[in-house]
């Protein structure tokens, strides 16, 4: 009981009190018996004692009072103390006096408010940075001294294949499965690397992805830790790749029709030229050689136009019936002399697409034209168009040599052919421009082929 600081003021008040009444009294009596001579009588000590008595009680309820008034106060603060240690922040104290107490309870608000100020802050820096970290396309590992994980964000995730939660608090060797990462952070955290050695070009998995490694040391709290940075270099490294295939398949192109009117030019020089029927048959080739530098000119420009997004579709709604029969009517002749079978199939009802006619009737061109070069005399090739989802699907069949597997992923990249058709001549773009166009429609555009058995490339395009 008398651990609350209520009742220890309370008992002092009334300690204090009846001790001064009990004085009081005391020298009451003895003034009463030296002044006046008499003794005191007993009903006069009774009266003074029973005064003393109902004095002392008055006194307890007042002090009580007093010493409630007092501590209420203390009390209220240590609640909403207990409140904010708790998390709720929105505190405050009424302050109905102006003495120490009131004094102690403004200062109480103004720290709550200031504390809660200090924590919104810090919390919104927190989201912040836990945002930035989310979304960053970087790779973010932070390691303490001891080189254990306690931080990986989504991309490092993505990026090593970490299974979710389950590396924190474990050591770097045991999460990254490298021991070159977890040697550079070693030195790092050792102190023992070199500065031109905290970056580094890593090599991992299966199909091999390309990482640039960063580490660098962070003190936060006196406490040493590393921050791991990795860089996905994989697609920049499939970028250069693809421009350094792109180069030699230019070179390539350029150099052979180039090669040979070089030979065609010299020989006419060399005394050809004076022989009317040589002279002609040179100059015809030279002819065939420039059309198709020319072709491959104009295809790479038109290419770099599409890609680049300079090419405007005039789309308005169009019948596919229309765009397919068209299509094979100018590729009629052609199959003719061939030997090849070149039908069209359309699905009855079709819906108009939205379409820019020229544009598609270029693919399929491109497509039908390919389909009857690759396939054998008597064999066959179908146009076909059906309905799929919320589109038209046109289809170009054939039963030609088809495409070996391994080659299937590659057929629409620029100069792309496989070494069955190096021969049958082309620039290797005209699958690449179709892809473009039918991508910059809205659609889709693959291939189905077993080697031997014919190929089937199919679009989609939207309805109008």
């Amino acid at each position: 009981m008398f651990k609350s600081i209520r009742w220890r003021i309370g008992l002092s008040y009334v300690v204090l009190i009846v001790v001064c009444m009990s004085f009081l009294a005391a020298y009451i009596l003895h003034l009463v018996r030296e002044y006046y001579l008499v003794t005191v009588a007993p009903q006069l000590l009774m009266a003074v004692l029973l005064a003393v008595l109902v004095a002392a009680v008055l006194a307890i309820v007042l002090a009580f009072v007093i010493a409630g008034a007092t501590v209420w106060p203390v009390r209220e603060l240590t609640h909403m103390a207990r409140r904010l240690a708790a998390g709720d922040l929105d505190q405050k104290i009424r302050v109905v006096s102006e003495d120490e107490i009131g004094e102690l309870a403004r200062a109480f608000n103004q720290m709550s408010g200031v504390l809660k100020g200090t924590i919104e802050t810090m919390s919104n820096e927190h989201s912040r940075m836990a945002a930035i970290l989310a979304n960053m396309a970087d790779g973010i590992i932070i390691t303490d001294g001891d080189a254990n994980v306690t931080l990986v964000n989504k991309a490092a995730e993505k990026m090593l294949h970490l299974p979710k939660q389950d590396y924190l608090g474990r050591s770097i060797v045991g999460v990254v499965r490298d021991h070159q990462l977890a040697q550079l952070v070693g030195d790092c955290l050792a102190g023992t690397g070199k500065q031109e050695d905290s970056a580094r070009l890593i090599e991992l998995g299966t199909p091999k992805r390309f990482l640039r490694a960063v580490v660098t040391t962070v003190r936060e709290g006196g406490t040493l830790q590393a921050l791991l940075v990795l860089q996905d270099l994989t697609e920049v490294r499939r970028a250069e790749a693809v421009r350094r295939e792109f180069i030699a398949n230019v070179s390539h192109e350029l150099r052979t029709p180039l090669a040979s009117v070089k030979a065609l030019v010299e020989t006419l020089r060399d005394g050809a030229l004076h022989d009317p029927a040589v002279a002609e048959d040179f100059l015809t080739r030279m002819d065939v050689e420039v059309d198709g530098l020319t072709q491959l000119v104009r295809e790479l420009l038109e290419l770099s136009r599409i890609e680049s997004g300079q090419v405007a579709l005039k789309l308005e709604p169009a019948e596919v019936n229309w765009l397919i029969e068209t299509s094979v009517e100018r590729l009629r002749a052609q199959a003719e002399r061939s030997g090849v079978s070149l039908e069209a199939e359309i699905a009855p009802g079709l819906a108009k697409v939205m379409a820019d006619g020229e544009r598609v009737q270029q693919v399929l061109i491109n497509l039908i034209h390919n389909a009857i070069k690759f396939t054998p005399a008597g064999g066959n090739v179908t146009v076909r168009a059906a309905g799929r989802n919320a589109g038209v699907c046109v289809s170009v069949a054939d039963t030609g040599i088809g495409i070996p597997a391994e080659n299937l992923s590659r057929v629409f990249e620029r100069f792309y052919k496989a070494d069955k058709s190096r021969s049958s001549g082309g620039t290797g773009l005209g699958l690449a421009v179709a892809k473009h166009i039918v991508q910059a429609h809205g659609g889709e555009i693959w291939v189905e082929s077993v080697e031997g058995q014919g190929a089937t490339f199919s679009f989609t395009l939207p309805l109008a």
